[in-house]
């Protein structure tokens, strides 16, 4: 009986998280969707030849554009590395098309305060910064090109076909290209297609950490994060949260409910951010990387990431707790107060509406197709994926 209670209250906990970011995800996509409609992946990696400031900062503002699950967005940054861009400008891309885009700005801001989405922002922009000067100062020619001799393999990763696909529409003004037939049925494509590459990594971020709010006492966390002491707390913190992000096997959005726990626990607010930024280092994706780009540069990624997440948390945490705005109150709402009928309840109905316009109109221009060519490589999309393609771009308009 007491364990049936137990497994009701993470569930309910779970639920409970979801419910509360469920119209930030829907908005979060949606916005995603109509930036991705506009802007083509075609140019990209032309304008990413180098790792000069300029390069690098279209490739943040290409990732941030390109908004996509992990597990994609590192494969589209070796589909750009293999077609020119520098190898320091796909990592680039890759990190701001996981952390710093629209839909995880929403959710911090929903379900744990804008100070976080604040940081979230600020410390990815460091993170581009300090990894862009030890790339330059450690990153040699002869481990890029061992790195472009076993991307050229083309061993599988996930999600390279929805990697591959470009359903953006090109001519006209911006609102002509998103009010017409095709534009709006690219904004479906993504809005789908970037839910059914994320849902499972949702899914298990709000089990477990419906199941940590629910098991682990926060006796538990205050001990492991050293909350009795701030000092050492604040030391600590940025950098175990990297290293517990990557045991959690947990990217994305996903890990979003997994901070807001870590939070209630007692991690400093240096640590959240870290680990909010190491779905780039969790288990299963340096296994990719290890396909992608060989056992050498694997590590080397692994490192590089891993100082630089740490770099920015401390940053972080010195430069907000100077400005005297780190949040003391470490209550998350979603997590001990349940459902209510509030304009949570409101919003969640609006935008599941708008979610099933979108949806409906996926199915009815041939989206299907579409979505069962998810998890093909990028050479398997070139051989039999265009006839299917060509089918939906026709039935865009």
């Amino acid at each position: 009986m007491q364990i049936i209670e137990s497994l009701e209250q993470a569930l309910f906990m779970a639920f409970s998280m979801f419910w509360e970011i469920l119209w930030p995800l829907i908005l979060g996509f949606t916005l995603s969707g109509i930036v991705q409609a506009v802007v083509s992946h075609q140019s990209i990696a032309k304008a990413l030849g180098g790792d000069t400031p300029k390069h690098l900062a279209i490739a943040t503002l290409f990732g941030i554009a390109s908004s996509s699950c992990s597990y994609a967005a590192v494969a589209l940054a070796r589909s750009i590395f293999q077609k020119g861009a520098s190898f320091t400008a796909a990592m680039v891309f890759q990190l701001a098309s996981t952390n710093l885009v629209i839909e995880l700005g929403i959710i911090l801001i929903v379900l744990m305060g804008w100070q976080f989405m604040a940081a979230e922002y600020l410390g990815g922009l460091l993170m581009v910064i300090f990894l862009a000067v030890i790339f330059r100062l450690t990153l040699t020619p002869r481990l890029v090109q061992e790195a472009r001799s076993q991307a050229e393999k083309g061993v599988m990763g996930r999600m390279e076909g929805h990697a591959a696909m470009d359903m953006s529409v090109s001519g006209g003004s911006f609102w002509n290209k998103l009010f017409s037939g095709k534009g709006l049925t690219s904004v479906s494509s993504y809005f789908v297609m970037d839910w059914a590459s994320v849902w499972v990594d949702i899914a298990l971020g709000l089990l477990i950490a419906g199941a940590l709010a629910a098991w682990v006492p926060d006796s538990f966390w205050q001990a492991f994060f050293l909350s009795n002491n701030p000092t050492l707390a604040k030391i600590e913190g940025p950098l175990m949260g990297p290293l517990v992000a990557m045991v959690s096997f947990v990217c994305s959005v996903g890990n979003v409910p997994l901070a807001a726990v870590l939070w209630r626990g007692g991690i400093s607010f240096g640590g959240v951010v870290s680990f909010i930024f190491a779905d780039l280092i969790i288990l299963p994706i340096l296994d990719i990387y290890r396909k992608y780009y060989g056992w050498k540069m694997m590590s080397y990624i692994l490192v590089t990431f891993y100082i630089t997440m740490a770099a920015a948390g401390y940053v972080v945490e010195f430069l907000f707790a100077a400005l005297g705005i780190i949040p003391q109150n470490r209550n998350v709402v979603a997590i001990t107060d349940g459902i209510h009928w509030n304009y949570t309840s409101v919003l969640n109905i609006i935008f599941l509406a708008l979610a099933a316009l979108l949806v409906i109109r996926f199915f009815r221009t041939g989206g299907l197709a579409m979505l069962k060519m998810m998890n093909r490589s990028e050479q398997q999309m070139d051989h039999h994926g265009n006839e299917q393609h060509e089918m939906h771009h026709q039935n865009m308009s």
